[in-house]
């Protein structure tokens, strides 16, 4: 397992956060207890096989929500 964070475009509301954390915990791949949104900080932290999963897969998945990766 490798582990990355991803920094956000800055999130305004807690529902953001739920919305964010299920993207990314719905990958194949991803370490789903491993997934961290963190508000104030606007950064999502998570394990991933890199076998199944890239980092690159989690962006576009949090892209298509609308949010914007720095």
């Amino acid at each position: 397992m490798k582990k990355a964070t991803i920094q956000l475009e800055t999130l305004t509301c807690p529902s953001c956060v739920q919305k964010v954390e299920n993207a990314v915990k719905s990958l194949d791949g991803v370490d789903k207890e491993s997934v961290r949104v963190l508000f104030n900080a606007s950064k999502v932290k998570f394990s991933y096989d890199e076998e199944k999963v890239s980092t690159e897969d989690v962006i576009k998945a949090i892209t298509a929500l609308g949010y914007e990766v720095l």
